[in-house]
């Protein structure tokens, strides 16, 4: 691992740990883990990574934003086509340092099942 990756995917980032408050743990083996992302309307989540690429389950929708770690403008929902009525199951990659902002009515809520490599 170079140096370089060995600060993206700094365990200190890990989604559990920085943002631990919109990130809960539901299950954990050497294949796989299991995330629930609960984002409350208006909230917007620490700096954090997803290390690993999966299956995305979305409970519920709610527009939002996303950020890298310097700020800047990754994606914003209301802008994107596809997002505009996302399917329920999605395919979700691997997400460097960025924080979320949910700017729509709903609470955003999405199950990630994470392939461990």
């Amino acid at each position: 691992m170079t140096e370089a990756s060995e600060q993206i995917w700094d365990d200190k980032l890990d989604a559990l740990v920085a943002s631990a408050n919109h990130h809960r743990l539901i299950m954990e083996n050497d294949k796989v883990r299991v995330i629930e992302t609960l984002i409350p309307a208006g909230e917007r989540t620490a700096v954090h990574t997803h290390r690993w690429e999966g299956v995305l389950h979305v409970i519920s929708w709610s527009d939002f934003i996303r950020r890298d770690d310097e700020d800047n403008v990754l994606v914003d929902t209301r802008t994107v086509e596809a997002l505009k009525n996302p399917a329920e199951y999605m395919w979700g990659a691997a997400l460097p340092p960025h924080s979320l902002e949910n700017i729509g009515g709903k609470t955003l809520q999405i199950v990630a099942v994470e392939l461990k490599k």
